[in-house]
C-alpha cells in the first residue's frame, strides 16, 4: 500500500482516480488546487500525481515548487503532446506523464510501475498516511518529525507498523523484539507501550490502539 497524493481541480477527475487506485490497496489524498497543498506534510507521500493545467498555479509551477519538499515520484497528468511541453515538464522535476484521456489500466500501470522502482531505489522506507519509517536508520518520521525513541520502542513499532491492522499479543511482540532467549516478561512491552504511546501523542500522532485481552495493533484514525 502506498500513500498517494493526487491534485487536480476537476473533481470528477479526483473522484476517479481516487476510485481506481484505492482499489489497489492505496490511500489516496485528493486535493483541487496549490492552496491546499500548503499545509500537508509532502515528506510522507510516496508518489504525487499533478495535473498541469489549474487555474491560478499550474502543475509545472507546483511541481517546480515542491520538488524541494520530497524526493517520491511526481507524475503528470496533461492534455498537452507537443514534445516541448513534456520536456519542460520533466524539467521542472516531474518523473513521468500521463496523456488525458488516459484508461484505468494505464493509470494503474504507471502507477505500479514507479511504486516499483522507488521500493527498489527505497526499500528502507515504510509509509502510513501519519509518518514513515526509515527502516535502514531505525527512525520513525512523524510529519517532518523524528519520534525520540529508544532502540527498543522503535522495534515495538516497526512490529507493530508492519502488521498494521492485526492484533500482536504481548507475547508475540516479546519475542520478535527480544527474542525467545530475552531477560524479562512480556509486562515490559505494556511498558514500553506507555512510553510510545506519549511519544507520539506529543507529535499528534497515536496508531497504537489496545485490544484489552489480546493485545495492541497499529492503527490510523480513518
Amino acid at each position: 500500500m502506498a500513500n498517494i497524493l493526487v491534485v487536480d481541480d476537476e473533481r470528477a477527475i479526483l473522484i476517479m482516480v481516487k476510485k481506481i487506485l484505492e482499489a489497489d490497496g492505496h490511500h489516496v489524498t485528493g486535493i483541487r488546487g496549490s492552496e491546499e497543498i500548503a499545509g500537508l506534510k509532502l515528506c510522507a507521500y510516496d508518489l504525487i500525481i499533478l495535473d498541469v493545467m489549474m487555474p491560478e498555479t499550474d502543475g509545472y509551477t507546483l511541481c517546480r515548487k515542491i520538488r524541494p519538499l520530497t524526493d517520491c515520484p511526481i507524475l503528470f497528468l496533461t492534455a498537452k503532446t507537443e514534445e516541448d511541453s513534456l520536456v519542460h515538464g520533466l524539467e521542472t522535476g516531474a518523473d513521468d506523464y500521463i496523456s488525458k484521456p488516459f484508461g484505468k489500466m494505464e493509470l494503474r500501470a504507471r502507477v505500479r510501475a514507479h511504486l516499483r522502482r522507488e521500493y527498489r531505489e527505497h526499500a528502507v522506507r515504510l509509509s502510513f498516511a501519519g509518518c514513515y519509517f526509515n527502516l535502514s536508520a531505525k527512525q520513525l518520521v512523524v510529519g517532518e518529525e523524528t519520534a525520540p525513541l529508544t532502540k527498543s520502542e522503535y522495534l515495538i513499532c516497526e512490529y507493530l507498523a508492519c502488521n498494521a491492522g492485526q492484533v500482536c499479543s504481548r507475547e508475540q511482540i516479546y519475542e520478535k523484539v527480544f527474542g525467545y532467549d530475552g531477560e524479562g516478561s512480556d509486562a515490559t512491552i505494556a511498558m514500553h507501550i506507555k512510553n510510545i504511546r506519549s511519544k507520539l501523542e506529543s507529535l499528534g500522532y497515536s496508531p497504537v490502539k489496545t485490544v484489552w485481552g489480546i493485545g495492541y495493533k497499529w492503527e490510523e484514525k480513518q
